[in-house]
């Protein structure tokens, strides 16, 4: 899920599963479809492509399809490899999940984000260092990252033949973590603010490390015309960063987690749970509801 407050960037998504082993021949066929707009004049000139894979998206076969493609690689150049590293569970993230560890190996630099919640971040650093000892690190405090750094051309652009080499030496099939799981949910009626809060904070307690992320975008009863931005990591749930409007006419909640041993309708059925507790409460007599700014 894309969220963007104000942007006039072009947003294309592929159509199918996961960037990284479904749709390969996917993301190629978007990329020169995006080319043709632009040079039919159907969209703006634009001068690079950002593409952004979900937190457990293994790099390997992405960046092997995009050199070996004749025609994307006829008429694209890969500029640099970022990767984003959260302080607070960057150390465990690298240590159960292949994924994150060819991530932080395959970067031109590597971000370090959430820096104001970790107290010590000098073991991960030097973790970041043992797998890669060559990427700049940078720290965004609040997601601020100087945009000359995080776009400037990195290694594999000035020796793309040894990044191919590696790639081959490595191998380029998926390496995925076990029993992952995408898992959305949708509402079509607005959800009380008292039933996200207590959901959210259930759905962190009874999950922790095995809710790995979940954003969406929320129709609060208390105020249905700001969607509510949701954020939460494992056992961290971010406060709702409230919206000034509606990005389309499309007025549902929809909230899309990514979790490890996840019984896949346990978060739907645990908020509607909420959901008929919270109505319950709200029905008697003296119930006071949250205000919502």
């Amino acid at each position: 899920m894309n969220l963007v407050a104000a942007s006039e960037e072009i947003l294309l998504s592929t159509s199918t599963g996961c960037i990284c082993c479904q749709v390969r021949s996917d993301l190629a066929a978007t990329l020169l479809d995006l080319l043709r707009r632009r040079e039919a004049g159907e969209i703006p000139p634009y001068a690079r492509v950002l593409i952004e894979t979900s937190g457990l998206a293994d790099p390997t076969p992405i960046l092997h399809a995009l050199m070996t493609d004749r025609t994307v690689a006829a008429t694209h150049r890969l500029e640099s490899v970022v990767t984003l590293v959260d302080a607070l569970h960057g150390a465990a993230t690298l240590a159960r999940h292949p994924e994150a560890e060819r991530q932080a190996m395959l970067a031109d630099r590597i971000l370090l984000t959430k820096p104001d919640l970790a107290p010590d971040t000098a073991p991960l650093l030097a973790q970041l260092r043992r797998l890669n000892a060559a990427a700049p690190i940078e720290t965004a405090t609040h997601g601020a990252v100087p945009p000359h750094w995080l776009f400037a051309p990195g290694q594999h652009a000035a020796d793309p033949a040894a990044l191919a080499t590696w790639l081959e030496a490595t191998g380029h099939a998926v390496r995925h973590s076990p029993d992952l799981a995408c898992i959305a949910i949708e509402r079509e009626a607005p959800l009380p603010a008292l039933a996200l809060t207590l959901w959210m904070q259930g759905l962190a307690e009874h999950a922790g490390a095995r809710l790995l992320r979940l954003k969406g975008l929320v129709r609060i009863a208390e105020a249905p015309e700001r969607p509510a931005a949701i954020h939460a990591i494992q056992h961290v749930v971010h406060p709702p960063e409230w919206l000034e409007h509606w990005p389309s006419a499309d007025r549902r909640s929809r909230i899309v987690l990514i979790g490890q041993g996840i019984p896949r309708h346990f978060p739907a059925r645990l908020l509607s749970a909420i959901e008929t507790e919270v109505a319950e409460e709200m029905a008697k007599p003296g119930f006071r509801p949250p205000r919502c700014p």
